[in-house]
Order: structure tokens, then C-alpha cells, then sequence
């Protein structure tokens, strides 16, 4: 990144704030890292390409065009980790259909009960939770479906890195101030290095997502373009990952 987004939102003070205290040093890439796409589903790019304002008329915790231009970014670092038969882990959401599980979910939306709305009354006919086609798991790739923002919480993740061999994660989808920062948090906290491709990630709120990325990038994982991502997973020689033998479909 030749200017970081985030720095529009950073006063003066803080530029200096985080140089002199040293945050924001990169770290590097882990040796046998694994490729998370988080939660890159209808229910936050919505079913087209749309403004935002008109998208979230249908999905109310979509992204719009923001979603639609990092599906390409992800597309590319998939095929990538594929080529080189790196492990390409997604995640996305699951609950009951009459919302019970939901928990704290259900307590700072209002549309909320609309998650539970049979096919016929909503406007689009798409699962929320289906992964987005553009980007659709392969046979070799790992779903893990899950209640809360963070990938880790309440799944078998961290299992999942364990059997693969990985040692690292190189981290796009959404939201970068949600499900993105918390599994970043977690990874951190069980001192797995952490790669985040900025363009490969998005969010409802412009400064959301920015401010969370100036965040990560200062204290938990580097944050770098999609190209720079690229070129790594391109040069990575020969590495053996305990992949699933790839029968029957990727979930």
C-alpha cells in the first residue's frame, strides 16, 4: 500500500502517537500459512452489485459495492493458495430457523427477526449464509459454520490448523471491524502470525474499516495489499499440508 486508508482518519497526534511508541512493526509471514475467507456470504455482499443503501433493503447486513470489489482480490488469492495446495479455509454463519440461538445477535438490530423470514416474504431468494459463487469452496477446502464473530469461538478451527500443519493465517473477508477484528484477536492471542490483505477485506462503514485496520496493523497482524499477498503464496516452495483428500463437496 503506497498510502494506508486509514490515514485520512488519523489526526496529526496520532501519526506521531503510533511511531514513537513503536506500533506498527511488521512481523512477517508465517511458514506454512493457511488462506481464511470470513464469512463472505450473501447475507453481507447481497445477491447483485449494488449500491450499499439499495443492498441493504434486501440484506440488511450487506456490504454493497465494497463486497463486490474485494470478490475479484479474494478470488485471486484462493486460486493462488489452491495452486500451491495451501489450506483454504472458509467460515460463515448457522442457527436455528426460529432464531432461538441467536443470543446477543438479537439485541442491537431492530431488522434482526428478519434472518428468520421464510423464502416467500423475503425480496431475494438466496440463502444468506450460502458462500458467494464468485468464490465458491472447492472439494480440498475447509467450511467452518459458526454462531459468533470470531472464527475460533465455539468451532474447531484451531483443531482444523493443528491436523493441516499450518502455523499462520492470511486473513480477508468481513467485517473488518467484527468477525474479521476478532478472529484476528483470537489468532494473536494463541500466537499465530497474522496476515491481513487490506483489499481483501470490507465493511459496512468506510471508517470502520479503516480504523480497524490502522488498529490490527499497529498491535496484531500486518496489513499489506492483496499483490504483496500474492507474491508470497507465488514464491512459497514446496510445502506439505495435511489437506482433506478433496471427496465429495467442500463442506
Amino acid at each position: 500500500m503506497s498510502e494506508p486508508i486509514w490515514n485520512k482518519f488519523l489526526t496529526e497526534r496520532d501519526k506521531e502517537v503510533f511511531a514513537s511508541a513503536g506500533y506498527g512493526a511488521r512481523a512477517g509471514f508465517g511458514k506454512k500459512p493457511a488462506l481464511i475467507v470470513i464469512d463472505v456470504n450473501y447475507n453481507f455482499c447481497g445477491d447483485t452489485r449494488e449500491p450499499i443503501l439499495e443492498s441493504i433493503k434486501k440484506y440488511r447486513n450487506s456490504c454493497g459495492e465494497d463486497a463486490w470489489d474485494a470478490l475479484p482480490k479474494i478470488r485471486k488469492l484462493i486460486d493462488a493458495a489452491r495452486d500451491k495446495g495451501m489450506p483454504v479455509i472458509y467460515s460463515t454463519g448457522h442457527g436455528r430457523e426460529d432464531g432461538w440461538d441467536r443470543g446477543g445477535w438479537a439485541w442491537k438490530n431492530s431488522r434482526q427477526g428478519e434472518d428468520r423470514s421464510p423464502p416467500e416474504v423475503r425480496s431475494s431468494n438466496r440463502d444468506g449464509n450460502d458462500i458467494m459463487d464468485e468464490i465458491a469452496p472447492g472439494p480440498k477446502d475447509i467450511v467452518v459454520k459458526k454462531q459468533k464473530p470470531s472464527v475460533f469461538y465455539g468451532t474447531s478451527l484451531m483443531g482444523y490448523l493443528n491436523d493441516l500443519g499450518a502455523d499462520s493465517l492470511i486473513v480477508t473477508g468481513t467485517t473488518t471491524s467484527g468477525c474479521v477484528r476478532a478472529t484476528v484477536i483470537d489468532a494473536f492471542s494463541l500466537n499465530l502470525p497474522v496476515t491481513i490483505a487490506e483489499d481483501g477485506c470490507f465493511d459496512r462503514s468506510e471508517a470502520s474499516h479503516a480504523i480497524n485496520l490502522c488498529d490490527m496493523n499497529a498491535k496484531y497482524a500486518d496489513v499489506i495489499g492483496s499483490d504483496e499477498v500474492l507474491e508470497f503464496i507465488n514464491g512459497l516452495g514446496e510445502t506439505d499440508y495435511n489437506l482433506p483428500a478433496g471427496v465429495g463437496s467442500g463442506a
